[in-house]
């Protein structure tokens, strides 16, 4: 089968080229050149080279910059905690990698991400490296042509293959940051882009106890430094119209009701309530059971056990077991 695989110039992404060769497809290497990493195609040219794979480049700049980083920076400076790659996947990464496909005649694509797709529907990877939460907006469509060789695989297994292979990327460390913020500074990008909101008022309980730096410096279950009557405290909810930040105690950060909209489902959209369990943020261990249905144009979620803060613009999935049922937008 011919497949396009999205060929980053990373490690993982190089050990899938290996594994499809290994079960017999035609691997034709997509760079999506966002114009950032100075070794990016360079790199995934190695690759490329490595196992005799063809290798084409598309500039995703502009899309990157209409699908992704203009909304990213709408929502934080509305006080929202936005995820780009979810908001990147199904728009840009694999729209283009799908687009490329149907133009070369490829039947499917393919990626470096750690989950399983079977029989049209998206799973969890294995619990160390689990990333399904970064997939749940793809559509249908996008999860039924998706191949994820990496599915079954830790990461420090995927070293040790790509050791075995001689990739020549092996030793490339892993890019851990969003890609168009490399250094992490979310407030420095936005502020090269368009003046930042400026100081404001730290509330709790009501009461105006300190200022902040400016909401686009914080983000909801972030500690503020320092104690409060003896304990920690930690920001709540970020009021973009008013330039407040409201602060509460770790007990009160605690949520059984989360709302999301404009939920994508990756199964029939469901007509009575449904049992499932909930992620709010990319973290292992917060997956707790609960009852989701559609209310309007929401979903609204209540847990068996409260999550923490749950964030307005995070994403909030929900899971059947292992399988991915879809995700919104928390607000």
């Amino acid at each position: 089968m011919k497949v396009v695989l999205g060929l980053s110039g990373g490690v993982d992404s190089a050990v899938c080229a290996a594994l499809l060769q290994r079960q017999g497809h035609e691997v034709v290497g997509l760079y999506l050149e966002n114009g950032i990493s100075e070794t990016g195609v360079t790199d995934a040219r190695a690759v490329a080279e490595r196992f005799g794979i063809p290798l084409d480049v598309l500039d995703i700049r502009q899309a990157l910059e209409a699908q992704v980083c203009a909304p990213f920076e709408q929502s934080y400076r509305r006080g929202e905690t936005p995820n780009p790659c979810i908001l990147c996947n199904p728009t840009v990464k694999f729209k283009a990698l799908l687009a490329h496909a149907d133009a070369i005649g490829a039947e499917c694509v393919a990626t470096g991400h750690y989950a399983r797709t079977k029989d049209g529907a998206l799973y969890k990877g294995r619990p160390a490296n689990d990333q399904s939460y970064m997939l749940c907006r793809l559509k249908p469509e996008q999860v039924q042509r998706l191949l994820l060789p990496l599915g079954d695989y830790e990461k420090t297994e995927v070293r040790a293959l790509a050791e075995e292979f001689g990739i020549p990327v092996a030793k490339k460390p892993d890019s851990m940051e969003i890609c168009f913020i490399p250094d992490k500074d979310y407030a420095g990008w936005m502020a090269r882009r368009a003046p930042l909101p400026g100081p404001g008022d730290f509330v709790l309980e009501g009461q105006v106890i300190g200022q902040h730096e400016g909401i686009c410096r914080y983000t909801v279950g972030q500690r503020r430094p320092g104690l409060v009557n003896g304990r920690k405290v930690y920001i709540s909810r970020i009021h973009a119209d008013t330039n407040t930040i409201e602060l509460a105690y770790w007990d009160d950060l605690f949520k059984t009701e989360v709302r999301a909209r404009d939920f994508s489902w990756l199964i029939e959209p469901p007509t009575v309530p449904i049992r499932a369990s909930v992620r709010v943020r990319h973290t292992k261990w917060e997956n707790p059971a609960c009852t989701a249905e559609i209310v309007g144009d929401e979903v609204l979620i209540r847990c068996d056990e409260p999550v923490r803060a749950p964030a307005p613009g995070q994403s909030a999935v929900l899971y059947d077991n292992d399988r991915v049922l879809g995700g919104g937008w928390i607000i």
